[in-house]
């Protein structure tokens, strides 16, 4: 278990530190995805399995596909098409593909040896996370789903000014 625990937080800052050294949003996205999967095994190795799944289903998921959107939508034209198919190169792939390869054959390994009753720790549920989030960290939850959808307002409108130069609806 220590070693996959060691092995995915690696993975998760090398990822990391690789989607804020990128100067292209693609490839950025796809080492974001891989850092994310990163931490869901860490979740999973230090018992808590409901929030590995939720890391996975809701950030790498739902929030990704967000993002693409954000990057789909900034990246209009013929240009951004040729462009879009030069990062589609599969050279591109080979690091997320082989960060993410490590990341399947430990969560392999944690499954088949069920390791996950040896970490000495109690198992976090769904009932328990669901009382912590609409219990005392309400205000937190609801915050943070203002601050995602001002996020989301603020870069449609940096979309829409950065196409035709004007802010539609504006003085």
């Amino acid at each position: 278990m220590n070693i996959t625990f060691y092995l995915a937080a690696t993975i998760a800052v090398l990822a990391t530190v690789m989607v804020i050294t990128r100067a292209n949003g693609v490839h950025a996205l796809l080492y974001l995805v891989v850092s994310l999967l990163a931490i869901a095994l860490v979740f999973y190795s230090l018992g808590a399995p409901f929030a590995a799944a939720l890391e996975v289903i809701v950030y790498a998921g739902a929030i990704m596909v967000l993002f693409v959107f954000v990057v789909m939508m900034l990246n209009l034209g013929e240009i951004a098409a040729v462009r879009e198919a030069q990062w589609m190169a599969p050279r591109i792939w080979i690091g997320p593909s082989i960060l993410s390869l490590i990341l399947t054959a430990q969560l392999a390994y944690m499954l088949v040896s069920n390791e996950i009753g040896n970490t000495g720790r109690a198992v976090v549920d769904a009932r328990a996370v669901g009382l912590a989030l609409y219990g005392p960290y309400l205000l937190c939850v609801e915050l943070a789903s203002m601050l995602l959808l001002a996020a989301l307002v603020g870069a449609y409108r940096l979309a829409e000014t950065g196409r035709s130069g004007v802010i539609k609806g504006g003085h």
